[in-house]
């Protein structure tokens, strides 16, 4: 992991060298559309304050609960015992990038959508509001904390999320690999099975990420979306995302720095790698 130092460092190298989040200068008619109506869409949608009351809501909540961690804090899984509220603020995704996953699922509208690493809900909850119609199936390594994020899934009302819990490097497989009606997906979904969205945001370490991404692409199409968290984290992470955006089924890739997103498009004519500020 690099240091708070660090990162601040590459993150102003990243605001000087992206491109501008305007959409000029960017001639992929498919990206300028992405920045104008997906990435600056400034309108205030109607789960956004339900969803931030919650998060809110957790960031004061001292209950004291066991985590069980497999991420690249803790390989082993140990156990540690933290305040929710130190959860919160340590593992939810900022409410501006959660906000940006909710209009890619609004604008894009896939079909499915699997999210690795629930944390206490609040990525989920905005993925699953884009369209309640649609099954989530998201992955949670910590049942203290997946038992939390259930019950904020019912504090909102959202019937369309599963959790499935465990380590990610022995769930991920047999769980992609079964067809939604073995998963108990909403009716809507059919048979469906490819992975049409997909938020890694798990364990952050090189070869369980690029395990994860291969895993993901025998399932995923030419419209296929994944978006992998904190792809600058550490040394570790950013070869993880350099080797994904240079595989050959990838035909574009934006980055955002704290996250990036692959687009399999067999239309792109070559592929394009973008840097965007956001």
């Amino acid at each position: 992991m690099y240091s708070k130092f660090q990162l601040a460092l590459k993150y102003v190298c990243y605001l000087i060298t992206a491109s501008n989040g305007k959409g000029h200068g960017i001639h992929s008619p498919f990206v300028f559309e992405f920045v104008t109506q997906v990435l600056n869409d400034d309108r205030t949608y109607y789960c956004y304050q339900t969803i931030e009351d919650l998060r809110n809501e957790l960031k004061q909540d001292n209950t004291v609960i066991s985590v069980e961690d497999f991420g690249a804090g803790s390989a082993t899984g140990k156990n540690t015992k933290r305040k929710i509220s130190a959860v919160a603020h340590s593992s939810l995704k900022p409410k501006k990038f959660s906000q940006l996953l909710f209009r890619m699922v609004n604008f894009y509208k896939p079909k499915n959508i699997l999210e690795l690493g629930t944390s206490l809900g609040i990525t989920t909850a905005y993925l699953a509001s884009a369209n309640n119609n649609i099954p989530v199936i998201t992955m949670e390594g910590s049942k203290a904390i997946s038992d939390i994020a259930q019950k904020n899934f019912i504090q909102l009302q959202l019937s369309n999320i599963k959790i499935i819990e465990g380590n990610f490097d022995v769930i991920l497989q047999p769980t992609i690999s079964q067809s939604p009606a073995d998963n108990n997906l909403t009716e809507s979904c059919g048979q469906q099975s490819t992975i049409d969205f997909a938020f890694i945001d798990g364990n952050h370490r090189k070869k369980p990420t690029l395990q994860y991404f291969q895993q993901l692409l025998i399932k995923t199409t030419e419209n296929s979306i994944l978006v992998f968290d904190d792809v600058h984290w550490s040394k570790e992470m950013e070869e993880a995302w350099q080797a994904i955006q240079t595989h050959p089924a990838v035909t574009l890739s934006i980055d955002l720095f704290f996250i990036g997103i692959i687009f399999f498009r067999k239309e792109q004519k070559a592929t394009q790698h973008f840097t965007i500020r956001f």
